[in-house]
């Protein structure tokens, strides 16, 4: 959760102090340190630098960040509420009851889904890297080899695109199983 305290959007992990809303941050390069759940943040790079030693990094450096806006801080918080509190146990604990962010609310607030209710797709996010998930050089070789024609720019692009909406479909399937692993089988269906 976000703390909204005055001006503190989140708090220094070494020193504690609070780091304000739109002011410059640091976090660490190594991806142990910037998991989903927790990522570390630092108000100085003299703060980071004294994480180094507990955490035994052998090559890292300080990532320099911009914390977000008031505005858009509580836009996250809204967001990312739901999925913490979305898995509060019933009876015996085995079941669990699963919110998700209605794509056409525009503020990300939560709705429990009825019991026959099936997602189509995932919630578009715009913040999400549009890198290549294609090997071009291997892309090229097998249309090369296989039937000796050349490959145009922009195939890459559109079947990293492809790509990605498989994904959506199969993370899809996967929360509707209630797992958190996305399997080979949730690009069957």
């Amino acid at each position: 959760m976000i703390e909204q305290q005055g001006n503190v959007w989140k708090k220094c992990n070494a020193c504690k102090k609070g780091i304000g809303f739109k002011v410059i941050y640091w976090t660490c390069s190594v991806s142990t340190c910037n998991t989903k759940r927790n990522t570390l943040k630092f108000c100085s790079v003299s703060c980071w630098d004294s994480h180094v030693p507990i955490y035994n990094h052998r090559s890292a450096w300080a990532l320099e960040q911009t914390s977000p806006t008031r505005e858009e801080a509580a836009i996250e918080d809204a967001k990312t509420a739901p999925s913490v509190a979305a898995s509060s146990a019933s009876g015996d604990g085995s079941q669990k009851r699963r919110v998700l962010v209605d794509p056409k609310n525009s503020a990300g607030a939560a709705v429990t889904p009825h019991a026959n209710h099936k997602p189509e797709t995932t919630v578009p996010r715009k913040d999400l890297p549009k890198d290549t998930l294609i090997v071009v050089s291997k892309l090229k070789d097998y249309i090369k080899q296989s039937s000796d024609m050349n490959t145009s720019g922009d195939v890459a692009e559109v079947l990293s695109n492809k790509v990605r909406a498989l994904c959506e479909r199969a993370i899809v399937e996967a929360r509707q199983d209630g797992r958190k692993t996305v399997m080979g089988k949730d690009f069957k269906s």
